[in-house]
């Protein structure tokens, strides 16, 4: 990547807008038709209103003038202050975008090629170039005809735009693996990516470019990973659109398995957790629940271990505008209640005790599943009970002992009888012993299961919340 220099990277449309530019100079060099320069000089430096109304006679006009100076001129000053006009014109109103689609002079064979220019900037030497170069190509991208409607399918690209694409989201994609600009990079990669991979081409050339990977760190900035880190933590516009592009990326199956690979899951929770703008909010949800439901992937564990039961019990507390937002938590809600029955069977439950190796699934933390299955450790005189009693005495795994010795206390709060029947086998003892052990998360739990042997019932209750 370049390293660009402060003076061409902290440029803005604004200052770049400011330059004066010969046009008479192009002409003489013939760089530019005479039509063009009339076109030109029709449009420069007029006030917003005036260039509006040349702009709805003869949009498609004007945007071939100036790309044909693009085509034509290599100076710097003159390319940055061109890309800035566009830049302007199609911010003003993004429906002008489809002018470079069209064609000015019905005589001519079809209308010049946006594309090719536009990429070949991608690979200047000054940041700002890149930067207009890459929005302006998101935009015509996006407003390209035959592109389908919601109802009707996409059509299959043409060689020439999918050939662009490959190599734009491939640019996209290296812009978020090592940014050239610190502070820009990012943001605009990600604003570009959120309305390019509407498209199925696009999500698919994504992920195939290992770039679905690349958005759950920029998600978990949401709960101030930032300061951590020494960087100021990312806006809520870049969390919004860097969710929208996980959004829509779980409608493609193979992005949706290396964004769970890549732990996207813990990340999503803790931007609906965290995030206070409710659009933000939204498209964490969305996303996550398509990835609830996605076929093969079973993140139903993983959902319930980041605490998103409990984070969707809190967010529906709140008044929402959004429907949808309201809808997705409602859906969550009913679809993670299923999958949280269905993960802590007692069946279940028993075959991991008997393996000897127990984790932190879902029915170990569920106050349901201990409400409803207490009474079922009296089955063959106490055989799970016992097992589990082993297993604090002898396992060497930390995160066996955590478990178990979280689950002996689960057990002495649901069951009536709990701690005499924990007591009489020499649970108590065993759990004491875990009191002095080096991890400090298996100290945690025995001291726990301590306190709910030796406190009254009615005091429990405390140590349960």
């Amino acid at each position: 990547m370049a390293n660009f220099g402060e003076e061409s990277s902290e440029l803005t449309t604004a200052s770049v807008l400011k330059r004066n530019i010969a046009w008479d100079t192009y002409l003489t060099a013939r760089l530019i038709t005479d039509h063009d320069l009339q076109l030109i000089r029709r449009y420069d430096k007029k006030n917003p209103e005036i260039q509006q109304d040349l702009l709805q006679e003869e949009g498609p006009a004007y945007a071939e003038a100036f790309f044909n100076v693009l085509r034509s001129v290599t100076k710097e000053d003159t390319v940055q202050y061109v890309l800035a006009i566009l830049d302007e014109m199609v911010a003003g109103d993004p429906k002008r975008a489809a002018y470079f689609h069209q064609q000015s002079n019905p005589q001519k064979p079809s209308p010049p090629d946006p594309y090719t220019q536009l990429t070949r900037m991608l690979q200047r030497t000054d940041w700002f170039t890149q930067e207009k170069a890459a929005t302006m190509l998101t935009a015509i991208l996006a407003a390209r005809p035959n592109r389908g409607t919601a109802e009707t399918p996409l059509p299959p690209l043409s060689e020439a735009v999918q050939n662009i694409l490959v190599t734009f989201v491939d640019w996209l994609t290296s812009q978020l693996r090592r940014p050239s600009h610190p502070g820009r990079s990012v943001p605009l990669a990600v604003g570009c990516l959120a309305r390019l991979l509407r498209e199925p081409a696009a999500r698919a050339l994504f992920t195939r470019a290992s770039g679905a990977s690349l958005l759950a760190p920029l998600l978990r900035g949401a709960a101030g990973a930032g300061s951590s880190s020494g960087q100021p933590p990312p806006s809520a516009q870049l969390l919004y659109e860097a969710g929208l592009c996980v959004w829509q990326l779980t409608f493609y199956a193979p992005a949706s398995q290396a964004m769970a690979s890549a732990s996207i899951v813990p990340s999503l929770v803790d931007l609906a957790r965290h995030a206070s703008k409710e659009k933000v909010v939204r498209v964490a949800l969305l996303a996550l629940q398509n990835l609830l439901a996605a076929p093969g992937l079973d993140l139903a564990p993983e959902m319930v271990e980041a605490a998103l039961p409990k984070v969707v019990q809190q967010r529906l507390l709140q008044n929402w505008e959004d429907e949808d937002v309201t809808a997705a938590l409602e859906a969550l809600k009913e679809a993670l209640a299923a999958n949280i029955k269905l993960l802590s069977s007692w069946d279940k439950y028993k075959k991991e005790v008997l393996s000897g190796s127990l984790d932190w699934s879902p029915m170990h933390t569920s106050d349901l599943f201990w409400l409803e299955n207490a009474p079922k450790f009296e089955e063959r005189d106490f055989q799970v009970l016992r097992v589990l009693l082993k297993l604090l005495e002898q396992s060497r795994e930390n995160r066996t002992l955590a478990v178990a010795a979280s689950d002996l206390g689960h057990f002495i709060s649901a069951h009536p009888h709990g701690r005499n029947i924990v007591t009489d086998l020499r649970g108590k003892e065993l759990a004491m012993r875990l009191m002095m052990h080096p991890d400090a998360e298996v100290q945690k739990q025995a001291l726990l299961a301590v306190q709910k042997i030796l406190l009254a019932k009615d005091k429990v209750a405390y140590l349960n919340n």
